[in-house]
């Protein structure tokens, strides 16, 4: 009757099912407006249904205003509720369906079957059981004080860092971090330093909010700080320890004029380091923070270390800065969430970061190896690596050649990801001969595959290769 179906197993009540029936016609326009609904009585006999039913699902629609209704009068349609839909245009030229990635070779991908997904279901129930339940309530913007001394810890073993607690704030990842205080540091008119080239989330992130960028040159050696002289900015970012995408080392002249630049101009220098746990030639390159860190803004995340869904990263933030983060941080989401924070605490406690980074750091070492290895013997002098030896991708350039987005697109199609170095730079003439190819995740199988496969595909286009 009037167009009702009722399932009689369903979850949602016979009265909803009504009530949604209606609602949904009305809506569509197929009952008018000022429409006479049938009685209860009558509906409830045509449904075959109590009329309790029938009385519940109009008394929906009349608290919702879908209809209108008098005593000793039916109920009406109510004015005004027909949604005209516009009908959904296709589009003229359908995408062809991409090929199946079968060697990806993306940028900042962890390998997560080595991670010790046992152990933490362990932690991660200790840390619930374990957990007061003050710290179930709003804890504020700072984050888990445990953790937080813990990370102060932790820097200190890993990097010789002397933190003190009170100022590192939990963070959720580095990106998050690097968004507040491009809120925080803006400074009308002086635009922020960037390497170029540089990851494209980080500009993102400065001109989604209209500020102007700097671009500072990077050679083999970084970021080229001379360019700072004579300009008055907002802030610097950089990836001093490794430098993405190309991988340098910023040397201690280029971070020691950094530092004088930023006390002489009172600007700050956001350092992100984000991978210097896995370096595989020596200890892990000192960050800028330890040669003075009145001027410098250290973020740090956990997201290649141990898994990036846990969202879990953290800043050390100058005691100027941090009436301002507490403030933004408030307005933007508080806190994190506490029993990831809880457990991480447990996880650097019992020194098990410290144990899971040294197995990884030798897993990485050997796929890099067998990447290098890889590209040596399939490529010869073709191809030349930059960088460091250190973390999860490599810079491959390959003189004489040009990848744009035709290349890109018949790797797809071969079932290859790499990234041309250009999408990362300030325009797309700029090193167009490098590719930049993440490891992490790949096995040892893979990589060399991907690489055999990638040879073809390049010598296919470039036969001198």
């Amino acid at each position: 009757m009037w167009g009702i179906r009722l399932i009689y197993n369903s979850e949602i009540s016979l009265s909803r099912q009504i009530f949604l029936s209606f609602m949904e016609r009305i809506l569509t326009g197929e009952i008018k407006q000022g429409e006479a609904l049938p009685s209860t009585r009558e509906l409830a006999k045509g449904l075959g249904v109590s009329r309790n039913t029938v009385c519940e699902a109009y008394d929906m629609l009349w608290t919702e205003g879908y209809i209108v209704s008098r005593q000793g009068a039916p109920s009406r349609v109510a004015n005004g509720l027909h949604i005209k839909h516009k009908k959904a245009e296709s589009p003229k030229d359908k995408k062809r369906e991409q090929a199946q990635v079968l060697w990806d070779f993306k940028t900042g991908q962890p390998d997560l079957t080595h991670f010790p997904w046992q152990l933490w279901s362990q932690i991660m129930r200790e840390a619930a059981c374990e957990l007061p339940i003050r710290e179930l309530e709003y804890s504020g913007p700072k984050g888990y004080e445990p953790l937080c001394e813990e990370i102060a810890q932790w820097l200190f073993r890993s990097r010789s860092m002397e933190v003190s607690p009170e100022d590192i704030f939990i963070t959720s990842g580095a990106t998050q971090a690097i968004r507040l205080l491009v809120e925080i540091l803006h400074k009308d008119g002086q635009p922020f330093a960037l390497e170029n080239p540089s990851h494209p989330g980080i500009r993102t992130v400065i001109t989604d909010k209209g500020y102007p960028l700097l671009w500072m040159p990077v050679d083999g050696q970084g970021a080229d700080i001379s360019i700072l002289k004579d300009k008055e900015i907002s802030a610097v970012y950089v990836t001093p320890s490794h430098q993405f995408p190309l991988g340098g080392i910023l040397p201690a002249r280029r971070r020691a004029m950094l530092l004088s630049l930023a006390i002489e101009k009172n600007f700050y220098v956001i350092e992100d380091d984000y991978d210097s746990e896995f370096r595989y030639s020596g200890a892990p390159i000192s960050p800028i923070y330890s040669m003075d860190s009145s001027h410098v803004i250290y973020v740090g995340t956990f997201s290649k270390t141990m898994f990036p869904a846990l969202r879990l990263g953290f800043a050390v933030i100058p005691k100027p800065l941090q009436g301002k983060w507490k403030h933004y941080r408030n307005y933007m989401d508080v806190q994190n969430p506490v029993f990831e924070q809880a457990a991480l605490a447990k996880f650097l406690q019992k020194r098990k970061m410290d144990k899971h980074v040294q197995h990884m750091r030798r897993i990485y070492g050997e796929k890099r190896n067998i990447l290098l290895s890889s590209i040596e013997h399939t490529f010869g002098p073709s191809a030349h690596p930059w960088g460091d030896d250190s973390g999860l991708h490599v810079a491959l350039q390959f003189p004489g050649m040009e990848f744009g987005y035709q290349f890109v697109r018949d790797c797809r199609e071969t079932g290859i990801r790499v990234s041309p170095l250009p999408r990362y730079c300030l325009t797309q003439t700029e090193h167009t001969d490098k590719l930049l190819m993440g490891y992490g995740h790949l096995n040892h199988i893979q990589i060399q595959e991907g690489i055999r496969v990638l040879h073809q595909l390049i010598k296919f286009n470039n036969p001198q290769v």
